[in-house]
């Protein structure tokens, strides 16, 4: 699609709007099924007239997004810097060239091939334009689109959130190959919007005030650019608001006089509005004006004529408190997600699409039924070499000791302002240390190091350089081996990070942060498991772990490894990826991990550090060298001889990438280590970004599928090695079951057995006494990268921050580089 100069249609979402104009003007296409990618792809059952058709086409200016009554032109007041006033102009018509081009033929043939196991990219691209038909089926209907989720603009599936967000329910519906055909797999989804209503209404709850005297115009820009509203009928794109207000905002007005001749005077928004177009204007006079024009040619509404159009999508981060709102008001449980499903199928009404009717493809209404098997809960060791079975998913401590409880001499607690009952605290910390075993020596009890107020509204790295001069100052000759810190916000505390990167980094402390609420046996406890495993003890242990019995894993040094990848919130680019690896050591134990954690280029989802080798010279400066190295330090001077990595984050469309590039380069590090050593490797994704969900078949109650639940059949793969796994009990909600895909195996695991290690490393958690939903390398990954990541929060405008991570292009910016961890802590479960 380009314009009559050339130039190609860029404006996001103009292409299905030409393409129905097209269809609309030419008779030959008029009742033409097809279906559109909202890109470049057009796909069509059956050949076109020609190999190349072209169509010119003429719509309105299609930057304006214009949704006018009946589809008629609106007359749309505005003004600018631009000498003369352009309401005539600014919606002139404009013609499209639409050239359309073979390009390939689709055989849906190949997804037949894929169902018996040959499949190759030609089935991948029939499957993808069988959900492309889907898409063009929802967008017919009018529903917002994401990827192959749809949402329909109905106030009852929207819920508010807090700072005018909602979020709104649709349904998620794609096409997968499977072991029982091909099948179509939908679910209930949510995706976050902008509340509809007047713009003021909108600024007023996101920056939650009152009043329109308190909004922060400067916020009020940044939140509004981009944002689509409603003004006199037409829809725009909000590009700013004016520099001044709408009683001084003024521009040359240009109209004709009596004698024909075309006349410009000067006026204000104001002024213009209420004389010329007689609308009041209750209480906008003096607020900015919004900016609907280009930066040359600005184009002014009061802010009180504008109002946010509907299912418009809110892309950025949510807050904490957001989030819990959005947890607590979208979770279903699995009898009500199941019939929101029913209803959706329904509603759908994809029998009626001619493109899947032609293709020979009809939907079943009813689930498909499948057999799975629930895992027996492996048995944990815990002190006095006692034995738990857990049950749905869970044990506890109660009248039970740790395995390895440890002595902490000399520890203190510091307090920065918060209305914490330190006594108490200290009282339940001593009774419930010492019923887990734990020894906590009493000589620094009495020392709780209090903040001075004074230094409340310094900034976060002040309030802790601060806090530790005074822990100087109280206890001169003994340093602490921990610190108890607690912190006056329970989420998102700025003090964390740099408390963190202070005793991490340059103190060599470990250290656990705390925000109680309610102080009570329960919550102590859990903390003291935290302080227990990053202090180096253990709380538990799999028994077949202690007697040395995992298939392949105790026979032979085994190495595993936990990968994952953090990216920064939506729209930051500037905003490094972080990288961590976690890996086990002490072999033959599978309970004990560290973690490497490093910085990459914003966005890339490949690990880049994994081996780094140093430019004219011998040297290895990647993670996986100090992975093998810390491997053979702890176990017994033998390096592992099977690694089995667990990759947590990417999708189906990146498997490649891992096997070329991530595996590639963990196989080069071990080269480069030692080039007659030739290690097994196994590589398994782990993927909770799916929209798979299980009920069970007879269950009349609100009860999940039982924890253990493995799936391996019907809806797995025809070809692949991959399996459905739900190790935790699902309390709230519908579970979530993780699914394991076995890219790459020369250790020749056997699928029960691959399948038991997965099951028995959810309970190795030190953390909770819950079986956790992924693997717990890969849980310890998500810490790792999360708490590391607090570091760069604070030190993005820092001149003491490290930027030598090199050029990713000649135009691309350094990547700063965490700071390494003190030589006292970098081998500990800091993450923990």
């Amino acid at each position: 699609m380009s314009y009559e100069d050339g130039n190609p249609v860029e404006a996001k979402g103009v292409g299905r709007k030409v393409l129905n104009q097209v269809c609309e003007t030419y008779v030959e296409l008029r009742n033409m099924s097809f279906a559109y990618d909202g890109e470049k792809s057009l796909f069509t059952l059956g050949p076109l007239a020609s190999q190349r058709l072209q169509y010119p086409v003429v719509l309105e200016d299609v930057s304006s997004r214009r949704v006018g009554k009946n589809g008629n032109p609106a007359e749309s007041p505005k003004g600018g810097y631009t000498k003369r006033m352009r309401i005539r102009h600014q919606f002139r018509p404009k013609t499209i060239n639409v050239d359309i081009k073979y390009a390939a033929k689709i055989p849906l043939q190949a997804i037949e091939d894929a169902l018996r196991g040959r499949d190759s990219e030609k089935s991948q691209e029939a499957v993808r334009v069988l959900d492309i038909i889907l898409r063009q089926h929802s967008a017919n209907q009018g529903y917002l689109l994401v990827r192959q989720s749809f949402f329909h603009d109905n106030r009852r599936t929207c819920t508010d959130i807090g700072g005018g967000v909602q979020g709104c329910r649709g349904f998620h519906s794609s096409f997968r190959v499977t072991q029982g055909g091909l099948s179509l797999n939908m679910d209930v989804t949510t995706t976050m919007i902008v509340k509809p209503g007047p713009v003021v209404d909108f600024l007023l709850q996101n920056q939650s005030v009152q009043n329109p005297n308190y909004i922060d115009w400067t916020k009020a820009k940044r939140m509004l650019k981009n944002l689509r509203i409603r003004a006199n009928g037409v829809e725009f794109k909000i590009s700013g608001l004016s520099d001044n207000t709408c009683r001084n905002q003024k521009f040359l007005l240009r109209q004709k006089g009596t004698n024909g001749e075309v006349q410009e005077r000067e006026i204000t928004v104001h002024d213009y509005f209420t004389r010329q177009k007689l609308i009041g204007l209750n209480y906008s006079a003096d607020m900015p004006c919004i900016n609907v024009g280009k930066p040359k040619r600005p184009s002014y509404f009061p802010i009180e004529l504008c109002e946010m159009v509907s299912l418009q999508r809110y892309t950025k981060a949510l807050t904490n408190l957001q989030r819990a709102q959005l947890v607590e008001k979208t979770r279903q449980k699995p009898q009500v997600r199941r019939q929101a499903l029913e209803d959706a199928l329904r509603s759908s009404r994809y029998d009626d699409e001619p493109m899947l009717r032609s293709s020979g493809i009809t939907i079943e209404p009813n689930f498909v039924r499948l057999v799975g098997r629930v895992l027996e809960p492996p048995k944990l060791i815990v002190g006095g070499e006692k034995s738990i079975i857990p049950r749905n998913g869970r044990w506890n401590f109660n009248n039970k000791k740790l395995y390895e409880p440890l002595m902490i001499g000399r520890w203190a607690i510091v307090n920065f302002s918060s209305r914490c009952d330190t006594r108490l605290l200290i009282e339940l910390i001593r009774r419930c240390a010492a019923a887990k075993g734990m020894t906590m020596s009493n000589s620094l009890f009495d020392k709780v190091i209090e903040e001075d107020g004074c230094f409340i509204r310094e900034p976060p790295n002040v309030r802790v350089e601060r806090m530790y001069a005074k822990l100087r100052t109280t206890l001169p000759h003994e340093k602490p081996h921990f610190l108890l810190c607690i912190l006056p916000e329970k989420k998102n505390s700025d003090i964390y990070g740099p408390w963190k990167k202070k005793s991490l980094v340059e103190e060599g402390i470990v250290t656990q942060c705390i925000a109680p609420t309610k102080i009570n046996d329960q919550y102590i406890t859990n903390v003291l498991l935290k302080i227990n495993a990053k202090y180096g003890g253990m709380n538990s242990y799999l028994s077949v772990e202690l007697c040395n019995s995992i298939p392949f894993v105790s026979a032979v040094p085994t190495l595993i490894l936990g990968m994952d990848v953090s990216h920064g919130s939506p729209g930051r680019s500037d905003v490094p990826s972080i990288a961590a690896v976690v890996s086990s050591r002490c072999w033959p134990q599978i309970s004990r991990y560290r973690a490497s954690v490093r910085t990459q280029s914003s966005k890339v989802e490949m690990i880049q550090s994994l081996f780094k080798p140093v430019a004219n010279t011998n040297k290895d400066e990647g993670i996986i060298r100090e992975v093998l190295l810390d491997f053979e330090i702890t176990s017994f001077k033998r390096k592992p001889q099977q690694i089995i990595i667990f990759r947590d984050g990417v999708s189906e469309s990146q498997f490649n990438q891992v096997l070329n590039i991530e595996l590639s380069q963990i196989i080069e590090a071990c080269k480069h280590l030692d080039e007659k050593w030739d290690p097994k490797f196994t590589l398994i994704i782990a993927q909770k970004n799916h929209h798979t969900r299980f009920f069970q078949a007879n269950a009349r109650d609100q009860t999940n599928v039982p924890p253990g639940t493995v799936i391996d059949n019907t809806v797995c793969h025809p070809k692949n090695n991959d399996f459905y796994l739900c190790a935790q009990a699902g309390m709230i909600g519908t579970t979530r079951p993780t699914h394991y895909h076995v890219l790459h195996d020369e250790i020749g695991f056997s699928a029960d057995e691959v399948q038991e290690l997965v099951h028995s490393l959810s309970y190795t958690y030190q953390r909770s006494t819950t079986a956790v939903s992924l693997v717990a390398p890969i849980c310890y990954a998500h810490l790792a990268a999360a708490q590391m990541a607090q570091f760069m929060k604070f030190d993005e405008h820092s001149e003491t921050s490290s930027t030598h991570g090199g050029l990713t292009s000649a135009s691309a910016p350094l990547v700063p580089q965490l700071p390494r961890l003190h030589k006292q802590v970098i081998n500990s479960m800091f993450f923990c």
